[in-house]
């Protein structure tokens, strides 16, 4: 049966800039409300069904078998605050999440915050954050979504009567942060069109919206702003920041009528953090070219960087990454060469070492700590062969109790059947280039293996290899599963961030190139054999390396991908753009512009064989705006001189993190894993 897929209409739109014109024949599909574009996007989904109707089996399968490894009936670990228990919780057959509290005790009676099964009821999409309880633990705000925009409307609910305040807050982050007083509640508001975060607003409880006090606004358009409160509860501090540069303001939480004061005056290229403990701020930042950041401290009463002096120097390896605070101990967050460390100080010198991991390919993180005055640490920890434990650790026993560990469901997984390791290829340029790597155990390395190859590289953000039960699927079918650390994150430091960015990007796409060769020369795969994925900025990264590269993928999936970069990085009334010049550069900038046309996915599409393709966007996304992969695949097909399939999926209901419920988001995966199976001949 011969599936035509959809053929866009061409209208040549001339974008000049620069003395410099770029024809773009899909522009139109940029027109959200205009039915032709929906009719168009409609007609790809349906392309997308009739050509892979064959795999629908495969698929419902795959989804089934990743859901039969998750437990259903399943608990977070308790962590106590504020002289209550709070749990996480899900119930059979749910695909949300029930929030609960105990007081005092885990025998003690359960409380029910939120049921968002109950909730998102008649919602396609829902989404709730920001559950943030008053002090005196009578109240709680929270934040919800319900069209998958990133617009969150607030309300308050009071915990005795489960009554919830007919006054609601909108178009927020959904985060909040109350002040001692129990009644005034800090929020973050977002600007209507382009979503950034700009000003900080004081609402008093069972008052109207409108008769909010604006405390600050953002005015820089290259910076946002939130408000949150440190973990002493001494201070309520709002945080402005852009990529490079950071700006907090303070305020006694006992004093919400009060002002604010600048902590330390905004200079282009200082970023700092603080936090707050006895009389004393603790402050980590970049100042007198830390590259990789270094602990500082400074009193209460002189907080500019002239009284700053350091606690941990800046060391040319090591990258602080944070810090957390309690009374008696300063834990440490540092990654070297790669891997995570968890260091240990006590605040009179009489202590300071690692928590011991023996891995090469693991990921560790501190995460709920919010008791001030206790000895017990809690970390989380995974490996891409381990599923992830919630650990207690009490620092000064050095007693360790796993307090959870993923479970597997199933019957059929052990750890013990999978290998993992670090592997290095080296650069065009000589650079080294770590790859995290799982497969199962026995497998030859003759180069016929399937190898799924991912990454993403940008904002610094560094992927840690972690461990994933859905992933599965792909390893006990033959699969390699590899992480490649490309430069753009802070893998192995600050620098290697500052490698793959601005003018320095294209680091970023020939590192994942020379990382499929060292692959394929090494024997775990063959270019009939590889496959690539990324999203969002990651997309891009696809896009790039299909321009580059195409003969090296046998498919590609990329995930509602930054494609068109030029475009959107012209247009500041798209979301995220103005504070991404950092990252990207600017392209009012001539020299800025020329680079970005160097790379950009869709303006290199030229007249050449591409790799199968499945690419997918949300009609919602407010990151990457559905045009921007609508546009690529069209004119992907226009110029693919071969016969490979290039699909686009787009969900209709959703945005950039695609569906909320935990079940459905799994059918997208499979929807990924089923187009990657198909294309290896793997039906089953």
């Amino acid at each position: 049966m011969d599936i035509t897929p959809p053929k866009a209409d061409k209208i040549a739109k001339n974008l000049e800039i620069h003395d410099d014109v770029r024809v773009d024949d899909y522009y139109w599909l940029n027109e959200k409300e205009n039915p032709e574009v929906i009719d168009y996007l409609e007609r790809e989904n349906d392309y997308y069904e009739k050509v892979t109707e064959h795999t629908k089996e495969l698929k419902n399968n795959l989804f089934e078998e990743m859901k039969r490894r998750i437990k259903e009936d399943d608990s977070s670990v308790p962590y106590f605050y504020n002289g209550y228990y709070y749990i996480t919780r899900y119930e059979t057959g749910k695909d949300y999440p029930v929030y609960t509290r105990k007081k005092g005790s885990l025998d003690a009676e359960e409380e029910v915050l939120f049921n968002v099964n109950e909730m998102a009821k008649n919602h396609s999409y829902y989404n709730l954050n920001g559950i943030n309880v008053s002090p005196d633990n009578k109240w709680v705000a929270f934040g919800v979504d319900t069209v998958s925009r990133r617009k969150y409307t607030i309300y308050i609910k009071n915990l005795e009567t489960n009554e919830v305040l007919p006054q609601s807050i909108g178009v927020t982050t959904g985060g909040s942060t109350w002040a001692n007083d129990n009644k005034t509640l800090f929020y973050t508001r977002k600007d209507d069109q382009t979503l950034r975060s700009n000003q900080i607003f004081k609402h008093l409880r069972g008052s109207m919206a409108s008769e909010d006090e604006l405390v600050y606004t953002e005015e820089d358009e290259t910076f946002s702003t939130y408000v949150y409160k440190t973990k002493s509860d001494n201070y309520l501090v709002i945080g402005s920041y852009s990529t490079l540069t950071s700006e907090f303001q303070i305020l006694d939480a006992n004093t919400p009528e009060g002002d604010f004061k600048v902590f330390q005056p905004r200079q282009r290229g200082l970023e700092y953090n603080i936090s707050h403990y006895g009389d004393h701020f603790y402050v980590l930042t970049n100042a007198d070219n830390a590259v990789n950041f270094k602990l500082m401290k400074t009193s209460e009463k002189n907080t500019t960087k002239e009284h700053w002096v350091d606690v941990i120097p800046a060391r040319e390896k090591v990258l602080i990454e944070d810090v957390d605070i309690f009374k008696e101990y300063l834990v440490v967050n540092e990654r070297d060469q790669g891997l995570t460390k968890l260091r240990i100080m006590k605040w009179d010198d009489s202590e300071d070492y690692y928590l011991p991991f023996d891995n090469e390919t693991y990921t560790a993180y501190t995460t709920q700590n919010p008791e001030f005055d206790t000895k017990w640490l809690r970390y989380g920890y995974n490996s891409l062969t381990n599923p992830a434990s919630i650990i207690d650790f009490n620092m000064e026993t050095k007693e360790k109790i796993v307090k959870k560990e993923v479970e597997v469901l199933g019957g059929t997984f052990d750890k013990n059947n999978y290998e993992s390791k670090r592997v290095w290829a080296t650069a065009k340029d000589g650079t080294k280039i770590p790859i995290s790597m799982v497969y199962k155990k026995g497998i030859a390395l003759d180069g016929s293996n399937p190898l799924l190859q991912y990454a993403y590289g940008s904002y610094g953000s560094t992927i840690d290899p972690y461990f994933s039960s859905v992933r599965l699927s792909l390893l006990d079918r033959g699969f390699i599963f590899a992480i490649t650390h490309v430069r753009g994150s802070e893998y192995l430091g600050r620098q290697w961030y500052e490698d793959g960015k601005l003018l320095k990007k294209k680091n970023t796409f020939t590192d994942f190139i020379d990382a499929s060769e060292y692959l394929i020369s090494e024997g775990y795969t063959s270019s009939e054999h590889l496959y690539a994925s990324g999203g969002s900025a990651g997309g891009l990264l696809m896009g790039a390396v299909i321009n580059m590269a195409p003969e090296l993928y046998n498919g590609v999936i990329a995930s509602v991908p930054f494609v068109d970069v030029i475009t959107t990085m012209l247009d500041d009334s798209i979301p995220l753009t103005t504070s991404e010049y950092d990252e990207w550069g600017n392209p009012n900038d001539p020299e800025y512009y020329a680079y970005m046309k160097s790379y950009s996915p869709y303006d290199n599409v030229v007249a050449q064989n591409y790799p199968n393709l499945l690419v997918t966007a949300g009609y919602h996304d407010s990151q990457v705006q559905y045009w921007e992969p609508a546009k690529w695949v069209a004119k992907l097909r226009d110029k693919n001189k071969g016969d490979s399939l290039i699909l686009l999926h787009t969900n209709m209901e959703a945005g950039h993190g695609g569906a909320s419920g935990r079940f459905e988001a799994l059918k997208e995966v499979a929807m990924d894993y089923a187009f990657l199976l198909d294309l290896e001949g793997i039906s089953n």
